[in-house]
């Protein structure tokens, strides 16, 4: 092959690529980067108690050190619904038939394959919407796919979930389906898990989907040990949000003034993760103009995640109009998957 055509070959590649995807900025850059300028962290460590919101667990080193999180021995999460997609997929793309694919919170997208490779096996259309914050992350997940994916087609949404459900255009595809999966919402409470699948409700039509990925409760060794690993991964993880909040918000945060802490809160059926103070001192966040008190022992929460029982979540859903058609779990039944489907009876 000569130079010149090998050249042309790969503009006409590129241009394919560029024609199959678009993304749509819903946020302001400035605004990906730091909304409101910390004001979420100012509310957060101004109440009591106190808190912070998980999304500054993802710095570089912090996606980085989740992961190392997912491939830890003691993390059953994210291997136990891979093995579940991996064998139901196809069954899944068959209940649908050809459907564009929304995901909230797509991330790296590795998991989306094995729902692409289920469709393509069928000979669908392949459409796939993710929706992420991360304009950067859309793109580079995007631009892997479409060049492992000759056909598929991709709009992406960079923005939040609210935003992006609220925007989603008609498909051209005979139907759609919403992907949450990833245990993703066990990080909300039960009012802000309510408001969501209302969110979820606003955006479908009728007879369209939604597959939902949820933790199950489990014994509480188990759920101790994946988020109490014994190489320290976790720890890591959650202090790095306090370098991460240095770093963004010129702060002074000793991260040895601190410890890792989580346990499973039985009450409320969830793993808490704290930062632990191990001493009384004050942390400046300059550019917030904030300065935080903490004693001996107070902590700060940074994440929780609720471990669902199975015939509850489905009662919950089927309240919404999200009428489960499928559940799929692995044999240890630590992990579910449920395909729901909006009934005419949430229709406005």
């Amino acid at each position: 092959m000569s130079i010149s055509k090998a050249a042309s070959n790969k503009v006409s590649s590129q241009n394919t690529v560029e024609t199959r995807l678009k993304i749509k900025r819903l946020l302001e850059p400035t605004k990906v980067v730091s909304p409101s300028a910390g004001s979420d962290v100012v509310k957060g460590l101004t109440q009591k108690p106190k808190s912070l919101p998980p999304r500054y667990f993802y710095d570089n080193l912090g996606s980085e050190l989740f992961e190392q999180i997912c491939e830890l021995p003691e993390y059953y999460l994210t291997r136990t619904e891979t093995s579940i997609l991996q064998q139901y997929a196809p069954e899944i793309a068959q209940i649908t038939g050809s459907c564009e694919l929304v995901e909230l919170g797509s991330g790296s997208s590795t998991k989306t394959r094995i729902l692409l490779d289920a469709y393509h096996q069928f000979g669908y259309f392949l459409h796939y919407v993710p929706i992420d914050v991360s304009a950067g992350m859309l793109e580079t997940s995007a631009l892997a796919l479409l060049g492992d994916y000759p056909t598929l087609q991709v709009q992406a949404l960079a923005g939040t979930y609210e935003m992006a459900l609220a925007q989603l255009e008609p498909t051209s595809l005979p139907t759609r389906m919403i992907c949450f999966i990833g245990s993703s919402l066990g990080n909300l409470n039960p009012q802000e898990c309510d408001v969501f699948f209302s969110q979820i409700t606003d955006a479908l039509q009728v007879g369209e989907f939604f597959l939902l990925g949820v933790d199950l409760q489990k014994p509480k060794h188990l759920l101790s040990a994946a988020y109490n690993d014994s190489q320290g991964v976790t720890a890591a993880f959650n202090l790095n949000m306090l370098q991460h909040l240095n770093q963004r918000f010129e702060g002074n945060f000793d991260t040895t003034q601190f410890e890792h802490w989580a346990f499973y809160n039985e009450t409320e059926n969830q793993i808490e993760m704290h930062l632990r103070s191990l001493r009384s001192q004050t942390v400046q966040l300059h550019a917030l103009n904030l300065s935080v008190h903490l004693s001996l022992g107070e902590t700060i929460l940074t994440e929780i995640s609720r471990k669902f029982d199975l015939n509850v979540i489905q009662q919950e859903l089927k309240a919404k109009g999200l009428v489960p058609q499928r559940v799929w779990t692995d044999s240890n039944q630590w992990f579910a998957l449920l395909l729901c489907q909006m009934q005419p009876s949430a229709a406005v």
